[in-house]
């Protein structure tokens, strides 16, 4: 049971009530977010903008945001995004390598093997060592490079915030959710 009460969609007023009014599914996610009333509407279009907007591709970010999901802990994020991750090509193989850690797995390309050791040190350590950094230069373009950078954040925030206050995990959400964000 989460640590702190979930907020009830239908107890909320103005910005935020209309968010959660256009919302597919109102996962635990975001009746948590909703305690922080200042901060929950630019956060969601903060990882919104990561979702749908970014150069940086679908397969990528989400392999990013996996990742992320493993090495924090993220049970929350990781439960939803698997199923995104299928949706936008990422596979079976490369989701288990991801879950057993093991980011020099056959499953991903040199240009995956570089992305998933440059978020690992910037999970892990915050700075990257420049032979990391420039194995991901040789690969990406310094949008895709920051806008990574923010993907990461961004993934480690949210296993943040559902880890510390222990929401309950939601069924997968998968494609509905993550379709309906794309209008915005």
């Amino acid at each position: 049971m989460a640590r702190l009460p979930l907020i009830d969609p239908e107890s909320t007023t103005g910005d935020i009530r209309a968010s959660f009014d256009r919302m597919p599914v109102k996962l635990n996610i975001f009746r948590m977010m909703a305690h922080a009333e200042a901060n929950m509407i630019p956060a969601m279009r903060f990882a919104n903008s990561i979702l749908h907007k970014q150069k940086l591709s679908a397969v990528n970010r989400e392999l990013l945001i996996l990742q992320v999901a493993q090495l924090e802990g993220g049970a929350y994020e990781w439960r939803q995004h698997v199923p995104i991750a299928l949706g936008v090509g990422v596979t079976q193989a490369q989701i288990d390598a991801l879950e057993r850690g093991s980011i020099d797995d056959a499953a991903f390309n040199v240009e995956e093997r570089a992305l998933l050791a440059f978020s690992k040190h910037s999970v892990e350590n915050v700075r990257v060592p420049e032979s990391v950094f420039a194995e991901a230069r040789k690969h990406f373009s310094e949008q895709e490079i920051v806008e990574a950078i923010f993907a990461i954040g961004c993934y480690m925030m949210m296993a943040r915030l559902t880890e510390a206050t222990e929401t309950d995990l939601d069924p997968a959400a998968g494609m509905r959710l993550f379709d309906s964000g794309k209008k915005r």
